[in-house]
């Protein structure tokens, strides 16, 4: 099979990328940092790599060019995004948190998509977060951002279904995973990257259309759907 995983320089990116070239995949993984990416490419030689930043204006073309040189594209991981703490509402924060989980996650899906109704099959899997379902306070825009990413992978779903085409689009859901970027208070359920990483790739294989990570934050998901606003405000 062959992967390009967006976003792979750390956590959960570089993990899926690990693992999925122990299995003998073909393996192609950008990122922004040009010294994260080299240090994969000499520990993976095998690895297909490409600094590039998805805001960019020359993302696609980018991406169009990993496609042609590993000739050809069964599944797209979007694994890129951040979302720090913005506690005091800072305008940069927010900004560019928006900017690249909802600007540059749609770059990408749109021309994936495209490219696999052309081809007639293919399988684009998006990092969403259990933080999609409510606002949150401390990160109102990673929030929000993520419900995007959420309402628009189900989007594709739909459109894919009405077009009769062969692709599917998972919606990955991670709770709280031990990576650079968990950095909120009071984490419970923390999930080690291998074991989150494990379940995201059963996931992807079943074509799961929505998969909470670990499996047990599917039931905090169901109680925070359920919430009332008024309960709900007090830990959002």
């Amino acid at each position: 099979m062959k992967i390009i995983i967006i976003g792979a320089t750390s956590g959960i990116g570089k993990e899926l990328a690990q693992q999925y070239l122990a299995l003998g995949h073909t393996v192609a993984v950008t990122g922004r940092r040009a010294e994260l990416l080299l240090e994969l490419k000499k520990q993976y030689p095998a690895l297909y790599t490409d600094c590039f930043d998805i805001q960019a204006d020359n993302a696609v073309e980018r991406l169009q060019s990993i496609i042609a040189n590993i000739s050809g594209l069964d599944l797209l991981i979007y694994s890129a995004g951040y979302g720090d703490p913005s506690t005091d509402l800072v305008a940069e924060t927010e900004i560019d948190s928006t900017a690249t989980n909802v600007m540059g996650f749609v770059k990408i899906a749109t021309v994936t998509f495209n490219y696999f109704l052309q081809q007639g099959y293919g399988q684009l899997a998006v990092l969403s977060s259990v933080a999609a379902l409510r606002g949150n306070s401390w990160t109102p825009a990673y929030s929000a951002s993520k419900a995007y990413v959420s309402n628009y992978a189900e989007g594709l779903n739909i459109k894919a279904r009405k077009l009769h085409a062969n692709i599917i689009v998972t919606d990955i859901r991670p709770g709280f995973v031990k990576t650079k970027m968990a950095k909120a208070n009071g984490q419970f359920w923390v999930a080690p990257v291998d074991k989150a990483v494990r379940q995201i790739r059963a996931a992807i294989a079943a074509k799961k259309r929505v998969a909470y990570i670990t499996k047990r934050w599917a039931l905090i998901a169901f109680i925070l759907k359920r919430l009332p606003y008024w309960v709900y405000r007090q830990i959002g």
